[in-house]
């Protein structure tokens, strides 16, 4: 009898294992697709006038002259950074035509912003100067090739 209560239960177990293992990879995969990025806004001028616009105002305006204090350098470094990261949410968004470049001029936008961002903590103005321009360069760049030369940005 016990032999057949053993087995019972080793049949029972193996079938549980095999119905939730079965089930794992598909819970795993939804979990996966969740955490994958997904576009909020699907239209890039709006996504670009949200995301991106109102940090480059206020970067453009603590920029104007090299800032005083502590207080002063604040919003360089929050916008600096805030565009550098923002510019990993475009890799995502590449379009199908030019997408090669368009991701070249993310990771140019993300890298610039992040030095711009590393020398505002320094509190080095004509560093974080360099870094301002050459990221608008980049921005003006990949505006000329996928806004037709629209929205053309000046420090």
């Amino acid at each position: 009898m016990w032999n057949l209560v053993a087995g019972g239960v080793v049949v029972c177990g193996v079938a549980a294992a095999a119905v939730i293992s079965g089930n794992e990879p598909a819970a795993q995969a939804g979990e996966k697709a969740a955490a994958a990025p997904a576009p909020v806004e699907p239209d890039m001028h709006e996504f670009m006038e949200y995301v991106f616009e109102p940090p480059y105002k206020r970067l453009k305006a603590a920029m104007a002259s090299e800032p005083a204090d502590r207080r002063g350098w604040k919003p360089v470094k929050a916008e600096g950074l805030a565009l550098a990261e923002s510019a990993n949410l475009l890799l995502f968004r590449a379009p199908e035509e030019g997408g090669d470049d368009w991701k070249k001029f993310s990771i140019a936008v993300r890298n610039s912003g992040s030095e711009l961002y590393k020398a505002a903590r320094a509190t080095d103005f004509e560093a974080a100067t360099k870094h301002y321009r050459a990221m608008l360069v980049q921005c003006n760049a990949c505006h000329t090739q996928f806004a037709g030369g629209e929205h053309q940005l000046k420090p």
